[in-house]
C-alpha cells in the first residue's frame, strides 16, 4: 500500500497548525509544552515521509536526534514547571512575571 506524499504533507501541516494555535492561545504551561511536542512530531512525520519517499535514511536519523532533543527539552521544562508550581501554586504563564528577583 503506497500512501501519496501529499497526505503526509497535509497531515503534518494540520498537526503543526494545531500546535501553533495551542502555543499562541493557551495559558497553561503544560498544554504549551504538549503543543510544542505536537509541532516537533509534525516535522518528524514530514521528515520520515520524505525520507521514505526518497529512499534516503538521513531524514530518519535526523528525526532520532530531534526526538532526543525533545525528550531533553521536556525533562528540563517540566523541572522548571514543577519549581514554578511550588512557588506560585499555578501553571499559568501569566504568573511568570511574579518570579522576578
Amino acid at each position: 500500500m503506497n500512501i501519496p506524499i501529499e497526505y503526509y504533507i497535509w497531515l503534518s501541516a494540520v498537526l503543526f497548525s494545531i500546535g501553533v494555535l495551542g502555543v499562541l492561545y493557551r495559558r497553561n504551561a503544560i498544554i504549551i509544552f504538549a503543543c510544542i511536542e505536537l509541532m516537533l512530531n509534525a516535522v518528524n512525520l514530514l521528515m520520515v515521509a520524505f525520507s521514505s519517499k526518497l529512499h534516503d535514511a538521513n531524514g530518519q536519523v535526523f528525526v532520532f536526534f530531534i526526538m532526543a532533543v525533545a525528550a531533553a527539552e521536556v525533562a528540563v521544562g517540566l523541572a522548571i514547571l514543577v519549581m514554578m508550581y511550588r512557588k506560585t501554586k499555578s501553571v499559568d504563564i501569566d504568573i511568570l512575571n511574579r518570579l522576578k528577583g
